[in-house]
């Protein structure tokens, strides 16, 4: 279920993210906003292949293992991926095992927020995002001096195959 929002709408984080999977390569881009504007922009470098959804899956997988390590507790995530957000807002099904696997990561990672909300915006709404997710497929990256670089050898849940996750349990 999805945490919702009567909180102060001041103490929302906000982080936009994209996937994109291209001949050229593999990548993310992610965009954290703290409640008085303070802007963190991620890209990450896929080694691996990985499809449009997978793309997908990592860069929000990504963008909430960021917040949750900042310890954000209020946090709204954008993306333009039907899918990913319709999955993880209980409306579709995960009924391939690797977009199951993501989605039960997720659910995972949610736990640690005090409220949590996913919503889809267009891809106009989301253009940051895109362009550092665009900017990881193309040589330029190497150029940037300024950007915070993370390359991802394997799927973040080639992990989940051989650790435990801590599922919440509901009170009794």
């Amino acid at each position: 279920m999805e945490k919702n929002c009567s909180e102060n709408e001041n103490e929302l984080w906000k982080l936009s993210v994209d996937g994109s999977s291209c001949v050229s390569g593999n990548g993310a881009g992610l965009v954290l906003t703290s409640p008085d504007g303070w802007t963190l922009e991620y890209t990450l470098k896929f080694v691996f292949k990985a499809t449009n959804n997978e793309a997908k899956w990592e860069d929000i997988v990504a963008g909430l293992t960021i917040t949750k390590h900042l310890e954000v507790k209020k946090l709204e995530a954008i993306s333009d991926s039907q899918l990913v957000v319709g999955m993880v807002r209980g409306e579709y099904k995960a009924r391939e095992d690797t977009m199951a696997k993501y989605l039960a990561h997720v659910q995972n990672l949610k736990s640690a927020f005090q409220v949590f909300r996913v919503l889809k915006v267009p891809r106009a709404e989301n253009s940051r995002a895109d362009q550092l997710s665009k900017l990881a497929t193309t040589g330029e990256l190497n150029k940037n001096q300024t950007m915070l670089v993370d390359y991802l050898e394997r799927p973040i849940i080639a992990e989940m195959d051989v650790m435990d996750i801590d599922v919440p349990q509901e009170p009794n």
